[in-house]
């Protein structure tokens, strides 16, 4: 039996969003150890506050101020915390309604252990050192044997107030490939590329799945395709990637090899980016010991008609 491939795979990406009146005003205050939330039509104050009612979808902008102590909803525990998570040490999660307002907010709860913590349990806010206008600002909740504290409007009037942040996104997994993608695999450390045909339609796709998903059945006839191909649509990429050594602007390509059915992708070298066009013949270009090509050149030859590739676009 052949060794089961897999290796690890990361998915990470900074997501940046501009700021609204509202959450402006809630970060901006986090940042100054102030917790605002919103107060509906129906006289509900909510945090975090949003801009627009649930229940009628008005725009509601009417802050408040509430306290930084509140009570534990419901919780769960975290034995075995994640990188990037708030606390190193394990902690619970908590659901905390804090004085003033009727819905929760979700934060963890520095505790020392679950049974310390209970459903009802009075907490406060633990504020972190350096505050940046972020929901981090609040390092965690600690338990809390005060009185409860009340509400107050508030302008929502911050100096230098926070009007966009950065939230980074970020995916750990292992992928292990079936049967087909492990062929495929191997092949193109061999500098081959293998596809496998449908039985019933006999498309070959590249790179094969498995299964044909257009007929839905089973596919384990292997055909060797390309390796040259032809563009069949494109886009110019103009910003740079993290942690990836290409400059911008470069050419990220759809391309129909040669015996394929489907089009894959990849990065167009070797030319310039305004230079590529749909239809330009290219061939695949490997690494000093790469396992798969590092990037399609063009092949001189000239370019494939738009028929020949037209159902592929």
């Amino acid at each position: 039996m052949p060794d089961i491939l897999s290796a690890p795979l990361v998915v990470e990406f900074p997501f940046t969003r501009s700021l609204g009146p509202v959450q402006s005003a809630f970060l901006t205050g986090l940042r100054e150890r102030t917790v605002l939330g919103v107060r509906t039509g129906d006289g509900k104050i909510l945090v975090p506050p949003v801009e627009y009612d649930p229940v009628t979808a008005e725009e509601i902008r009417d802050l408040v101020e509430v306290a930084a102590t509140g009570t534990v909803t419901t919780w769960a525990w975290n034995p075995h915390p994640r990188r990037d998570q708030p606390l190193d040490t394990p902690f619970a999660w908590v659901l905390v309604r804090l004085d003033g307002a009727d819905t929760a907010l979700l934060h963890v709860l520095d505790a020392p252990g679950p049974d310390a913590v209970h459903t009802g349990m009075r907490v406060r806010v633990r504020w972190a050192e350096a505050r940046t206008g972020a929901i981090t600002d609040i390092a965690c909740f600690e338990p809390y044997e005060g009185e409860p504290g009340g509400s107050a409007p508030h302008d929502g009037e911050f100096a230098d107030p926070v009007t966009g942040i950065v939230t980074p996104a970020r995916l750990d997994y292992t992928y292990s490939p079936g049967r087909a993608q492990s062929a495929y695999l191997e092949a193109l450390a061999g500098r081959r590329v293998v596809g496998e045909r449908c039985p019933s339609c006999l498309k070959v796709y590249v790179p094969p799945r498995g299964a044909c998903p257009t007929c839905g059945v089973a596919t384990d006839e292997r055909v060797e395709v390309g390796p040259r191909g032809t563009v069949t649509t494109f886009c110019v990429v103009n910003i740079k990637a993290k942690n990836l050594d290409i400059d911008v602007p470069y050419v990220y390509a759809h391309i129909a090899l040669d015996g394929a059915d489907l089009a894959l992708h990849a990065r167009i070298g070797g030319i310039p980016y305004d230079q590529v066009r749909m239809g330009l013949r290219v061939e695949p270009v490997w690494s000093e010991g790469s396992r798969h090509p590092d990037h399609y050149r063009p092949t001189g030859e000239p370019d494939a008609d738009y028929d020949a590739y037209k159902e592929l676009v």
